[in-house]
């Protein structure tokens, strides 16, 4: 995959994420600083989703770890587990702010 092939999924991805939050009535706020997107809760806590350009990765952070996904060709897939991306970060949301998101 090149760099710029890269940018392109991974600029998809968080696209979604905020589509999917403006679309729901999910009590989540978000912000959005270069390649970061910090994801925020009612209780304070929050989700981080990070674009690791160099490794052509996503990585998230929740309060049950770090978690890092490459993209096989079809879906962003964790590095250890081969979770979805987008199935395991509605997981993470849950788990912390008790609200569903559901992405495309």
């Amino acid at each position: 995959m090149t760099d710029s092939e890269y940018l392109a999924l991974a600029e998809a991805a968080l696209k979604e994420i905020e589509r999917a939050i403006d679309a729901s009535d999910a009590d989540i706020e978000y912000e959005r600083s270069g390649n970061v997107l910090t994801l925020e809760f009612e209780d304070r806590s929050k989700v981080i989703v990070n674009l690791q350009a160099p490794m052509h990765e996503i990585w998230i952070a929740a309060r049950a770890g770090g978690f890092h996904y490459r993209h096989d060709g079809t879906v962003w897939r964790d590095t250890r587990s081969a979770d979805e991306f987008f199935a395991s970060l509605s997981r993470y949301i849950e788990q912390q702010a008790g609200e569903s998101i559901s992405f495309e």
